[in-house]
């Protein structure tokens, strides 16, 4: 639908001649020789020619990369709940945002292993600013999310995104993946955005949003990572944050926070899908006449899904004890792991700035004061 272009991933009929085009290019080649090594160039370039298809490209060269990623920056992926799904049925996920690349990768891996639909996934447009890297994220089924609009611009882009995203689910049985707010968690307190609930309901074609949101199967993720990649760079806009600074991104920022999570080393990665929302909708209608109140609601059931689920990691058990002074938690981790801990913060931030010191603990350790609002959640 030409209405969608400016946003939509390729079409079948698209992928192959934007593979050629990108044969020699020393990303998709460093790619390529990460994930085959022992390949000569012309094989997978001679594949890749005779690809054409989105999920040939997906099954036969991404999904062998993230698979790569996990092998050698990471300790392993486990999940939960994936077995809860059903086949061919496509979904509206929507997850807490700890990587730009890693979380959609890493859930799509995931259904790809159950039988499960994969997903099109939400990218923000300044994230592929790069002419590969912006062909690459349409190859792996991205939509883009236009960023620095006008508020009237915003409401159109919103609207064509929500329109978009139920024809995905609706027309294409394609699932959907889309974060819980606006850009990654960056003190790891994951939320989310009343915004982002009422964009998705505005397709709604139901008499109210709550219908509409039972219509389309939402399911909320948790993903969780012992190591974030990234937490240094998150800590710039955290300290402007702290002084009350407008924080202003350097040039190539989200390339390079967008690479060093690919390669950043990671530990042990967990993600969680949780039950469609179903019943729980209908108790909101009950207690809820007003729109604005529905919608907090829902976002109210998706955060309690997604922080009881949350799967915590010896790292956020240190971070909580070292912040707040106490060994609350040092039956949940052992010396060494709190070594390790330590040294990985002086290595990455300066140690004798506490408010950056304060901010990179507090990243690691506000999953567990979050968990520990709900009874007997921590584990």
């Amino acid at each position: 639908m030409p209405k969608f272009d400016n946003i939509r991933p390729y079409y079948d009929s698209e992928v192959n001649e934007a593979l050629c085009a990108s044969l020699n290019h020393p990303m998709m080649k460093a790619m390529m020789q990460f994930t085959f090594p022992d390949v000569d160039d012309e094989v997978w370039k001679g594949q890749l020619q005779r690809t054409h298809s989105i999920r040939d490209f997906q099954i036969n060269f991404v999904y062998k990369s993230i698979k790569k990623v996990l092998e050698t920056t990471s300790e392993g992926l486990t999940t939960s709940g994936f077995e809860k799904l059903e086949p061919n049925t496509s979904y509206l996920f929507i997850s807490n945002h700890r990587d730009i690349i890693l979380d959609t990768s890493l859930l799509n891996v995931s259904l790809y292993d159950h039988g499960l639909i994969m997903t099109a996934s939400a990218i923000g447009d300044n994230l592929v600013q790069k002419e590969f890297v912006l062909k690459l994220s349409k190859l792996n089924r991205n939509f883009l999310v236009q960023r620095g609009l006008s508020p009237r611009e915003l409401l159109q882009s919103s609207k064509l995104m929500s329109e978009y995203m139920y024809h995905l689910l609706s027309k294409e049985n394609r699932s959907v993946w889309i974060a819980q707010r606006e850009g990654r968690t960056k003190d790891g307190n994951d939320a989310t955005h009343q915004g982002v609930l009422k964009m998705v309901a505005m397709a709604s074609d139901e008499k109210n949003c709550i219908d509409y949101f039972k219509k389309i199967k939402i399911v909320p993720v948790s993903i969780s990572y012992e190591y974030d990649p990234t937490d240094a760079l998150k800590m710039p806009q955290l300290l402007a944050q702290a002084k009350d600074e407008v924080y202003i991104k350097e040039k190539n920022e989200d390339f390079i926070t967008l690479l060093s999570g690919i390669i950043g080393q990671k530990k042990r990665i967990h993600i969680h899908v949780g039950d469609v929302l179903d019943m729980e909708l209908d108790d909101i209608v009950l207690n809820n006449d007003n729109t604005n109140k529905q919608i907090q609601a829902v976002a109210q059931i998706i955060d309690d899904s997604i922080l009881q689920s949350y799967k915590l990691w010896p790292t956020n058990y240190i971070a909580y004890d070292i912040l707040n002074n106490s060994n609350l938690f040092s039956n949940l981790y052992t010396e060494k792991e709190k070594q390790l801990f330590e040294r990985r913060l002086e290595l990455r931030i300066n140690s004798g700035n506490d408010t950056l010191k304060e901010g990179f603990l507090a990243m690691y350790a506000n999953p567990v004061v979050n968990k520990l609002k709900y009874t007997n959640a921590i584990s």
